[in-house]
């Protein structure tokens, strides 16, 4: 929170005396929004990308018990990978919804399923990345509300190693930033990225204008979370929801194959080692800046009498 200053003025001797009070306007990333009176930070969950069955059931089983546990007012997830680990189905969107996901977002893999080009036009809380070409079916972004306080959320792709179609993730946060200034009293941006060095330039060129920078993708959690200077809440990857006795989620076995020889293979689901991975942002209500960010991770609970299924 930016100091307010006071400047006093003195009249010169004989005169009357006066004080002027000069106040410098506190930043808030609303913009005109008029963010709602609350005497509690609001707690927003970030999940990472969701592989498969084995990450759709751990969001099942864990997600209501996570949002009574953290008192979570907001619970966005990567669902890029969760048909199978890839793409996303409509069925598939709208169990997450019931199960306490409020917006869906996705990546590289948005069209990998058949027919989620017309799918996405029929469904609300799920966007695809918004620097894809305008052209592109469904939402650029989500916004959410709790307690009269609305978050809004959207996904930029990287350009470094990613071989899609899409505008400059930097000219495109920049776009969305001032298409949901007043709107909302929060903005999330998601990363979706490969480079490091793209994401986190990407944090550091959003400081200060939005409430937290994410990064997705890679499916390995990341040891950098911190509030940057100006109030943004950053980490490289949230990491992966999903199978961790794997290769990024993929059974090991084959991806070892494909390294040795160059053979084509099938990479299926793996089941082994099913985890949680996500990032916990604690926002100042009046300001709409990020007060805390910390990793989240947990696991799921053995059942040998209930193997877990891959797709």
């Amino acid at each position: 929170m930016e100091k307010r200053e006071v400047a006093k003025l003195f009249i010169p001797l004989g005169a009357s005396l006066r004080l002027v009070l000069i106040v410098t306007p506190s930043f808030s990333i609303a913009g005109g929004r008029c963010a709602p009176t609350l005497d509690v930070m609001l707690k927003l969950l970030f999940i990472g990308d969701i592989v498969g069955r084995p990450g759709r059931d751990i969001v099942n089983e864990r997600l209501a018990g996570l949002r009574r546990e953290h008192s979570l007012d907001f619970v966005i997830a990567n669902g890029e990978n969760s048909a199978a680990g890839s793409g996303i189905t409509a069925p598939i969107t709208r169990s997450l919804h019931a199960a306490g996901v409020d917006a869906v977002t996705l990546g590289d893999h948005v069209w990998d399923q058949r027919g989620w080009e017309t799918d996405i036009l029929q469904l609300e809380n799920v966007c695809r990345p918004a620097n894809l070409p305008a052209s592109c079916p469904g939402w650029d972004h989500v916004i959410m509300e709790s307690r009269g306080f609305r978050v809004g959320v959207f996904t930029v792709l990287g350009r470094q190693y990613l071989n899609m179609k899409s505008e400059c993730p930097f000219l495109a946060a920049d776009r969305m930033i001032k298409q949901l200034r007043g709107q909302t009293d929060a903005i999330i941006v998601e990363i979706h990225a490969e480079a490091t060095s793209e994401k986190q330039a990407l944090g550091w060129h959003l400081d200060g204008r939005v409430t937290a920078v994410l990064g997705t993708h890679t499916h390995v959690p990341t040891a950098d979370a911190r509030v940057l200077p100006k109030g943004t809440a950053f980490i490289c990857d949230v990491g992966m929801t999903g199978p961790y006795g794997s290769v990024l989620g993929r059974e090991v076995e084959p991806v070892i194959g494909r390294f040795l020889d160059g053979l084509p293979r099938r990479f299926p689901v793996a089941t082994d080692d099913v985890r949680l991975s996500g990032a916990i942002v604690e926002i100042n209500p009046t300001m709409g800046q990020a007060e805390n960010i910390e990793l989240l991770t947990v696991r799921k609970e053995a059942d040998a009498s209930n193997p877990v299924a891959a797709d």
